[in-house]
């Protein structure tokens, strides 16, 4: 529910893209990423600090994390090996080489998803909302705009799901919202 209720738009300004520093491990990864990865980072290594150059060529280009899950090196013991700074806001070096024309691959799903998680099981795959204290001016400019979390991220769950699903998302949410309409008419 938190997709269609919850209001976000990322802030980066005021955030600092710190979302690329914080957290306990790296970015997750598929294993397809992984490879992708491995293929691009000549390019993307061009883009980088060079802190995170030495990250990744002493882990290599993806590592597993002590929870068994595929994840980018980090550097030290927080930020992502693939974050670069401009403006003092932290980015990531992957999507640069991709906005600049230089690979195809625009960044980790986990990244492009943020501020959601995709969480597979064999039956279904679970799609939670994180809410992160970082991110407080990404839900007050969310509020501020009223625009619910799923439609902030319609392009990358386009990338993931596919547009069909993100339609059936879509006419899922129009319902929600008419029986929450409905049902706040009869109290």
């Amino acid at each position: 529910m938190d997709l269609f209720e919850k209001r976000f738009i990322c802030d980066t300004k005021k955030c600092r893209g710190l979302c690329c520093y914080y957290g306990d491990s790296g970015a997750p990864l598929t294993e397809e990423e992984g490879s992708i990865l491995e293929e691009i980072w000549p390019v993307v290594k061009k883009y980088m600090r060079p802190e995170g150059i030495v990250a990744v060529e002493r882990t290599g280009t993806s590592m597993t994390d002590s929870d068994g899950d595929l994840v980018t090196p980090m550097v030290g013991s927080a930020e992502c090996a693939y974050a670069i700074i401009e403006d003092d806001i932290y980015m990531c070096a992957i999507e640069r080489a991709w906005h600049n024309g230089d690979i195809k691959f625009r960044k980790p799903e986990s990244c492009h998803l943020f501020p959601v998680r995709v969480k597979r099981y064999r039956e279904f795959d679970a799609v939670n909302y994180e809410e992160w204290k970082i991110c407080k001016a990404a839900i007050e400019k969310g509020v501020s705009e009223d625009l619910p979390v799923y439609r902030f991220l319609e392009e990358p769950l386009k990338r993931v799901f596919g547009t069909e699903w993100y339609r059936e998302l879509t006419i899922a949410a129009k319902e929600i919202e008419k029986r929450r309409k409905r049902a706040h008419t009869l109290e």
